[in-house]
């Protein structure tokens, strides 16, 4: 378990589920395909939960019986429905823009590391307003590997300037707290996002919390609201 940096350079997060509920946005590209295939749609709920594991795991909620070969086919229609209305109804967790603004006042960089590809990522910050905020944002496909692997977190840490060991990664999945861990910096489970069916308590993270304010109240002194 590491210990609180006493000066903190920076803060990275994992996007969807951390910073985003874009699950609605996912879900309602799954509705549009399963009109297209003929095939009742799921309950919400059942994809939310799955919305951590990418595409492969949402379509698998609508189309399992086909096979891992045939939801395998499914996948570039899937994607491409939900880039045409990626940002429709996703909108930042309460207390994010609070959160990030706040750092940003403290002049602490924030950044975003994600399994999500690059040409999902950058397009959809964009329109969020994030992408001239954000000091570091590497997507699942920026290097050949992804969250657990430390890489991408190193890389994002080494964009943004900040030294890992003064710096935190914030995230709503196992893999966030994995990859943190191994990149060294000190890793905060949140329990608003997706969670991947998963308990936050189990996953080793240095620091558990429920709600964006709880990260500024962490880092007081230094940072408060």
């Amino acid at each position: 378990m590491n210990t609180l940096p006493d000066r903190v350079e920076g803060v990275l997060f994992d996007l969807d589920g951390t910073l985003l509920d874009s699950a609605p946005d996912l879900y309602a590209a799954l509705v549009r395909q399963c009109v297209e295939e003929e095939v009742a749609p799921p309950d919400f709920a059942i994809v939310r939960a799955v919305v951590s594991r990418g595409s492969r795991a949402i379509l698998r909620c609508a189309f399992g019986d086909r096979g891992e070969a045939g939801v395998e086919a499914l996948v570039p229609r899937y994607l491409a429905l939900y880039e045409q209305a990626m940002a429709e109804d996703t909108h930042a967790f309460d207390g994010i823009e609070a959160l990030l603004g706040t750092l940003e006042q403290r002049g602490i960089r924030w950044g975003v590391v994600t399994n999500k590809p690059g040409f999902l990522t950058d397009p959809l910050l964009d329109r969020i307003g994030w992408s001239a905020r954000a000091a570091a944002v590497v997507s699942g496909d920026t290097l050949p590997v992804k969250k657990p692997d430390p890489a991408p977190v190193r890389l994002a840490c080494d964009t943004a300037g900040i030294d890992p060991s003064r710096s935190l990664f914030v995230g709503d999945d196992r893999r966030d707290v994995q990859a943190g861990a191994a990149a060294g910096l000190y890793t905060v489970a949140v329990r608003w996002g997706y969670l991947d069916g998963g308990d936050p308590d189990t996953w080793q993270a240095d620091a558990v919390i429920d709600h964006p304010g709880q990260l500024l109240r962490l880092l007081a002194p230094e940072v408060s609201a």
